[in-house]
């Protein structure tokens, strides 16, 4: 046991683990605020996952055909929206089941870019490379946290300021009262002058948009190309902290550094251990733990009111 703490102390003091929390949290972070932002207009978008991985492919191609990496981030938030706009046409304009559409929306994302990525390279066994982002070595001065700020990349620094950005776009401006109306009341958002399928479907596809990003981040700033699986079920995990966060963006933030810095932490402990247990344990700590904070935070939870309900112009 005095062993155990003693690894944790030393991992909560090494600027190494904050590092890889921050790197591992940066397309979670990215991709909760999508959802939330879906989710506070009453829609329900379960093809994150799908959305994730044609971002992260599209983003990472532009790139190798010799876009730059900025232009690269723009073609994936561009994948995420076009994802996005099909998602609303099914689940607003045409009131399908956001479930069944979600799940559609993930496996033909996910299955299309997997052919695209076999038709561009049908004879490479290895992914081909870009050259990624490169960290921001500029903030090493920054009292504190230079070190680990200098480890990251520009796509880690746009996803914290964006957390601030969507808080205060939901909460303080007209276009968040908006969202929110058609989120809690449709209805009486209409009764107001509201077009409640348009403002869903812009905020599907702004919240689609983030999701390419999220992607993006993988193949454009934590790795330098693109493989199958790469997504590895962040889309899911990022459904599960909105619930966490309560819809709000802030608390997601801090979710997701909860969440990275459990998945940081097993890999520490893994090695830590030497074997005495089976790596599985280890593996399964952060999901474990992750479920626990959900269960206690869940239940303060206030969701929309409208959430997954379709809405029909005229109907009561």
């Amino acid at each position: 046991m005095m062993e155990l703490l003693a690894t944790l102390a030393d991992m909560l003091g090494s600027s190494a683990f904050w590092i890889a929390t921050l790197r591992v949290a940066t397309p979670l972070i990215l991709g909760t605020l999508g959802v939330l932002i879906c989710e506070r207009a009453g829609v329900l978008n379960l093809g994150i996952e799908g959305i994730m991985v044609a971002g992260a492919f599209t983003g990472w191609l532009a790139v190798y055909q010799g876009a730059d990496l900025w232009t690269g981030v723009l073609v994936a938030m561009a994948t995420g929206a076009a994802c996005g706009l099909l998602h609303a046409v099914l689940t607003v304009w045409l009131t399908v089941s956001q479930h069944v559409a979600g799940l559609g929306l993930t496996m033909f994302a996910t299955s299309l870019s997997y052919f695209a990525y076999r038709v561009s390279f049908p004879k490479v066994t290895t992914p081909p490379t870009i050259e990624p982002f490169a960290p921001l070595q500029a903030l090493d001065a920054v009292p504190w946290i230079g070190p680990v700020l200098a480890s990251q990349t520009a796509l880690t620094l746009l996803a914290i300021a964006l957390v601030p950005l969507v808080g205060w776009i939901i909460q303080r401006t007209p276009a968040g009262l908006a969202l929110r109306m058609v989120g809690e009341n449709p209805a009486a958002a209409e009764g107001q002058g509201l077009n409640v399928v348009a403002v869903r479907t812009a905020a599907i596809v702004a919240g689609s948009a983030q999701m390419g990003l999220a992607g993006a981040f993988l193949t454009l700033s934590a790795f330098n190309a693109f493989f199958f699986n790469m997504i590895n079920g962040r889309g899911w995990i990022c459904v599960a902290l909105v619930v966490f966060a309560s819809w709000r963006p802030g608390k997601a933030l801090l979710g997701a550094l909860l969440f990275a810095a459990f998945d940081a932490a097993q890999l520490r402990l893994q090695q830590a251990g030497g074997g005495a247990l089976p790596y599985q344990l280890y593996l399964m700590l952060p999901y474990l733990l992750s479920i626990l904070a959900l269960i206690v935070m869940a239940r303060r939870a206030a969701y929309p009111q409208a959430l997954m309900k379709p809405y029909r112009k005229g109907e009561r």
